[in-house]
């Protein structure tokens, strides 16, 4: 393990142990509060018991007790936030040491329902589902940001505009490691797989408003209301004057109680969720960030995001107010509280409904962001891939699998232009995993992140695989056909001409070698292009000898093991020419059936 790798991980561990030290003095701080408050509290009971007897020292503690006891209250309740924020903290972090000790398997949020049934790259490359991309990438907390992650992380390359834009993004975002804890904790606050949509939809959809007349009257009939406490105060007036105004209101509350409570019902089930996407772009609104693409997020959300949600959760405070009885009947018979309520979110609505659906789908780009940045967190070695212009083609230097245990992967080199490549090699040498390697960090190009590599550099082009494949006993399709099917897409796609890179696993594996050579050197004779690249792995040597159709090259490449002390070895290096070796009998010996 490298010092760079160390420093990596040493430096969440440091965070961990430090948010570790700071829930512990949280504890104590909350056992003081708690003590605090009790005490506070049966001073309070003891204080209005003698006042009630007439004691002055009674009337005088009382009111100070009851504004202690309050004062202690607010901070108990900022306290248990703040251990709130830091237990999400900690379990951030866990997150992110899991990816240095290889256990980011068990992480919980893996993408399996983003999988299509009618595209195989998939599973062939392990995009989702169990020790997937996405399970190690994902850091977004919303639906919306893990269904933005699903759609990045794709077969089918974007406009270069856009992985430019979110390198952009997500290269800013490796400069800010804290930040990043901070938002993914700060997220955690939502429920997992928090769907906006019905926040957008009872919120930014539904507009009902109050008419005039009664927005006028919850106006006037408080002030009136008020005047008459105050001259009946001063015996101006009959006591049953500002009684009847009293009961005027109330009356009029419950008139429109049912319409009042339709309009206002999102804020009593979502007020939560509006504090804490508050919360969240005001933190993003605070960052001085520089970037195009994060500095533009930034702007639009400080811009009208910021107060029009302060607003809103605000207003959502206010309403739920009401949920106390007492507050209730008061509120409405002295202010008619629901009728202004309803009336401000009537011009809430009006005014920046419209907008909530962006606001919140900046959020799910933000998310995005964050979890294609874990790569680049996470990992030693890694650089942002350089998109090339013309013919297709491929060039790595040291690269290595985002899902293989750093510590272990081997890293290969690869320059490729328009050709095709037969890699030989006996089992279990390296084939498919080099394969999936070249095809899976081209689908982390495409969505905008780091790869593990010195130097990654590609041309744009369609992702084709026939790597796992299986039979459908359901539609009667078995392991063959399903493969013919797969090679099918691809000769389909090819008559296109458009740039390609396409990878098959052992072709034709599931029938007779001799249907299997004759097979193979069709499909290879069709789906090799000028505008292809393609890899094929075989066990068939005959394949070596495959001459290109075309003036597209058809090239050889292996992978080979050795021995020592009499056990198998490989060294996992791609090498030029065809392999020269087999090792099936040795390892039917080792599985003792020879």
């Amino acid at each position: 393990m490298s010092n760079t790798y160390k420093r990596k991980k040493e430096y969440y561990v440091s965070l961990q142990q430090n948010a570790l030290s700071l829930t512990q003095d949280y504890q104590k701080q909350s056992s003081h509060l708690t003590l605090m408050r009790t005490m506070c509290f049966l001073a309070l009971i003891f204080s209005l018991a003698g006042a009630y007897d007439g004691l002055t020292i009674g009337l005088l503690l009382s009111p100070i007790l009851f504004i202690a006891f309050v004062v202690l209250i607010r901070r108990h309740n900022q306290l248990k936030a703040k251990q709130r924020h830091l237990d999400n903290e900690i379990a951030v972090l866990q997150d992110y040491l899991s990816r240095f000790d290889n256990s980011w398997s068990s992480l919980p949020v893996d993408g399996q329902e983003f999988c299509r049934a009618n595209r195989p790259q998939d599973v062939d490359l392990h995009i989702f589902g169990s020790a997937s991309l996405f399970q190690y990438l994902c850091a977004a907390r919303t639906k919306g940001g893990r269904t933005a992650l699903s759609k990045a992380l794709s077969p089918v390359p974007p406009a270069r505009d856009v992985i430019l834009r979110r390198q952009d993004g997500v290269r800013e975002l490796l400069e800010h490691p804290r930040l990043c804890v901070d938002l993914e904790a700060l997220a955690r606050l939502l429920p997992a797989g928090h769907d906006t949509t019905p926040l957008i939809q009872n919120i930014g959809s539904h507009h009902q408003h109050i008419s005039h007349t009664l927005q006028r009257t919850a106006w006037i009939l408080p002030l009136l209301t008020f005047f008459s406490l105050a001259m009946a105060t001063g015996d101006m007036v009959d006591w049953h004057i500002p009684g009847l105004f009293v009961l005027l209101q109330f009356t009029i509350a419950m008139i429109f109680h049912r319409q009042n409570q339709a309009i206002l019902a999102p804020l009593h089930t979502l007020h939560q969720e509006l504090h804490i996407y508050q919360t969240l772009f005001v933190r993003l609104s605070e960052t001085n960030f520089t970037g195009k693409t994060l500095a533009g997020l930034a702007v639009k959300l400080s811009g009208g995001a910021v107060p029009a949600l302060q607003k809103l959760a605000r207003l959502a405070d206010h309403v739920n107010l009401c949920r106390n009885l007492f507050f209730f009947v008061l509120g409405n018979a002295l202010l008619l509280w629901d009728c202004h309520c309803a009336a401000r979110f009537s011009r809430w609505q009006d005014n920046a409904a419209h907008e909530l659906k962006d606001w919140l789908d900046a959020w799910a780009e933000m998310e995005l962001y964050l979890s294609l940045a874990i790569a680049g967190h996470t990992r030693e070695q890694y650089c942002f891939p350089k998109i090339l212009d013309g013919a297709p083609q491929l060039k790595t230097t040291a690269l290595t699998s985002l899902l293989l245990d750093a510590s272990k992967a081997v890293p290969n080199d690869t320059t490729m232009s328009a050709e095709t490549r037969i890699i030989t090699g006996s089992n279990m040498s390296g084939k498919t995993t080099y394969m999936r390697t070249l095809a899976s960090s081209l689908v982390l190009a495409y969505a905008g992140a780091p790869v593990c590599a010195r130097s990654f550099a590609f041309t744009p082009m369609r992702i084709f695989t026939s790597i796992q494949v299986h039979d459908d006993q359901s539609q009667g399709i078995s392991t063959f056909y399903a493969e013919l099917l797969r090679i099918k897409q691809m000769v389909d796609f090819c008559k296109k001409q458009q740039p390609m890179f396409i990878c098959i696993d052992e072709i034709f594996k599931g029938t007779n070698s001799a249907d299997r050579i004759i097979g193979a050197r069709e499909a290879i004779a069709r789906l090799t292009q000028p505008y292809c690249l393609m890899l094929v792995s075989t066990h068939d040597f005959e394949l070596c000898d495959i001459e290109s159709p075309n003036n597209t090259p058809v090239t050889n490449f292996h992978f080979a093991e050795y021995y020592e002390d009499n056990r198998i070895k490989f060294d996992y290096t791609i090498k030029n020419g065809r392999c020269q070796t087999t090792n099936a009998q040795y390892l039917l010996k080792m599985a003792g059936i020879l």
